[in-house]
């Protein structure tokens, strides 16, 4: 080989050895720049989503229920606060901001669940959702706001409803009836005691005294 073929022959392994080195620092730079998304994130003015589970894993498939975060501006979780909200294992709730600087902070949850709720503070319009699949009680707060009794509870249970009081005789509760359980035993006495007024009184009228009182002239 001459000294031209070989000036050639070097100047085209180099130029090839180029070109390589370009390509792989092409495929290099596509790959460093590929990044995955994130799911359940929020963000500081709330309006972002979020998800979450009452389990360490687990679906949904129980239906969906949703509890207000502050509906009104009052510091409630409604339903939750004034009453429990009862689902069955499977059910999704929703959390719904309806005011501003509320979180759901768990403070109790059942043995076997791993629950965090949504600890950071959001305002209105911001969301997120959680599935209860382990049975028990679930209660939590608002961190801010939980000396103004801001507190909510949540049970799962194979039913989704509260606990019978009755022993299967299907009789009412009275307190389900709109007036305090108190008022009815107050309510019966005093039927009681007018029964027993008429009884005497009626009794006096008819045989004027007392059958064990004797009369003056009677031994």
């Amino acid at each position: 080989m001459n000294r031209r073929d070989f000036l050639k022959a070097a100047s085209g392994v180099a130029g090839g050895a180029a070109a390589a080195s370009t390509a792989a620092s092409a495929a290099g730079q596509e790959e460093t720049t590929t990044t995955s998304g994130t799911s359940g994130t929020s963000t500081g003015t709330g309006t972002g989503t979020g998800t979450g589970t009452g389990t360490s894993g687990g679906g949904g498939g129980g239906g969906t229920e949703t509890v207000q975060v502050g509906p009104g501006g009052e510091y409630v979780f409604t339903p939750g606060t004034d009453s429990p909200l009862y689902i069955t294992p499977g059910t999704t709730v929703e959390f719904v901001w309806e005011s501003d600087n509320h979180n759901v902070n768990p403070t109790s949850v059942p043995e076997g669940a791993s629950w965090e709720g949504h600890k950071p503070i959001e305002n209105t319009g911001f969301s997120f959702s959680s599935t209860f699949e382990t049975t028990g009680t679930y209660e939590y707060q608002c961190d801010p706001h939980a000396g103004l009794g801001m507190v909510g509870t949540i049970v799962v249970n194979e039913t989704g409803q509260a606990p019978s009081s009755g022993g299967g005789g299907g009789e009412a509760d009275p307190e389900h009836m709109g007036v305090p359980f108190q008022a009815h035993w107050v309510g019966i006495a005093t039927i009681l005691a007018i029964i027993a007024s008429l009884m005497f009184t009626f009794y006096v009228i008819k045989y004027g005294e007392s059958a064990h009182t004797s009369s003056p002239g009677r031994k």
